[in-house]
């Protein structure tokens, strides 16, 4: 029974042992003298002209949504196509109904526009335009304690009158 597990063990040994060791010499040989230079970030050979804006687009986290959504079908199919004979025809429709939600869903978020970037966004049409009653103004959001404190107002604000 024991040697049945001993290969996973020697692997996890040796992969804890590389990763100690790795550190370990990377400690033992860096230079240890710290610079203005070495202390500013740095990405892709590129230094940094401007700083860096503190938010990202909300694209960005619905492309990583939809990588880790299809990242979980990934999983799920690895076992199935491990075990298909075994599961039989049951197993072929349960794998087959979850892949058609899953690419029902990228077909929802196609139609939608969630990967529609740059020019291709601009050619879309709009189903809906923003009422003329929001403007800045009215959506102006408070973040932290400050927005705590301010007085909520049902009455809609009056819209601002071009000069």
């Amino acid at each position: 029974m024991t040697a049945q597990y001993l290969p996973i063990v020697v692997l996890g040994v040796l992969a804890v042992l590389f990763a100690v060791l790795s550190i370990g010499a990377s400690r033992l040989l860096a230079p240890r003298q710290q610079t203005r230079v070495k202390l500013q970030p740095y990405e892709c050979g590129v230094g940094t002209s401007t700083e860096a804006p503190e938010r990202f687009g909300v694209r960005f986290f619905l492309i990583a949504m939809i990588f880790i959504v299809f990242d979980i079908e990934i999983i799920f199919l690895y076992p199935w196509a491990v075990s298909y004979r075994e599961l039989g025809v049951f197993g072929l429709v349960a794998m087959g109904v979850f892949a058609l939600a899953v690419f029902e869903s990228f077909v929802y978020l196609i139609g939608n526009g969630a990967l529609d970037w740059g020019t291709a966004q601009r050619f879309r049409k709009r189903d809906s335009q923003v009422s003329s009653s929001r403007t800045s103004a009215s959506t102006v959001r408070y973040v932290g304690l400050d927005g705590r404190n301010l007085p909520v107002s049902t009455e809609p604000l009056a819209p601002i009158e071009p000069a």
